[in-house]
């Protein structure tokens, strides 16, 4: 026991950089404080006494803001950062060296008593407020956005944005020496990179149709070189406004 509590202790400082002290991380970090109760919780709930566990659990979230069900499965070093807001269901299963920020859900899709919340491969990172929901699994080494929504399985080693949530990209190992990688605000967006092949579409067939009906002499008219620098405008307004400028 007191060797996991200090893999833990260690594992705050490796995925925080504003962790100063072991006092301040056994004291002031309420996610590996609900992962200690959740330990205990779970011990009882495997030992048929449910209730309490549940009562546990149930103190640790009054205490901490973050739900954790005993009947859960969770591996070692096993990272809630923040923590508030977030709820893992009971058939959820996780991985080693997993990191949570505040407001994740891993819920369930189904009344039925079976497997129904998801299962978290080794390594994964979920940003802040992301919902996954149903017995989904995310491979390992895999990095959910924010506020995203995942309703299907994750190849390993992606990347994953929007809701619903799709795969963007592929990531590269996550945690090396037991530090994660922080540059979430590195992420692709999806609906700026449908946007400009959409756009480029636009233009080969324009440039198809100019071809067609090119001027005789090869000289362009007043009309069309006003035309094209009305698209150049709209041209360089959309790239600004998918750059993340506004219109």
């Amino acid at each position: 026991m007191w060797k996991k509590i200090r893999e833990d202790i260690a594992t705050a400082f490796d995925r925080d950089p504003a962790a100063r002290s072991t006092l301040e991380v056994l004291t002031c970090y309420p996610g590996l404080q609900a992962v200690w109760m959740f330990r205990l919780a779970h011990w009882f709930w495997g030992h048929h006494l449910p209730w309490l566990g549940r009562f546990i659990s149930h103190i640790a979230r009054w205490l901490t803001g973050i739900e954790i069900h005993p009947g859960a499965v969770i591996g070692r070093r096993f990272f809630i950062d923040h923590g508030m807001g977030v709820v893992i269901g009971e058939t959820t299963e996780i991985g080693n060296d997993v990191t949570l920020y505040h407001g994740v859900t891993l819920g369930g899709t189904t009344w039925e008593k079976t497997k129904r919340h998801p299962t978290l491969e080794d390594g994964v990172i979920v940003g802040a407020g992301a919902k996954l929901l149903g017995p989904i699994t995310i491979g390992e080494h895999s990095r959910i956005g924010s506020n995203s929504v995942l309703l299907r399985d994750v190849p390993p080693h992606s990347t994953v944005v929007g809701i619903p949530g799709t795969v963007v990209g592929k990531t590269e190992t996550i945690l090396e020496g037991g530090k994660i990688n922080l540059d979430h605000h590195l992420m692709p967006n999806p609906v700026a990179e449908a946007i400009k092949h959409v756009l480029r579409l636009i233009d080969d067939v324009n440039a198809r149709v100019d071809e067609t009906h090119a001027h005789p002499s090869g000289k362009r008219t007043k009309k069309e070189k006003q035309l094209d620098e009305d698209i150049k405008h709209e041209h360089d307004t959309l790239d600004r406004f998918l750059g993340g400028g506004g219109i």
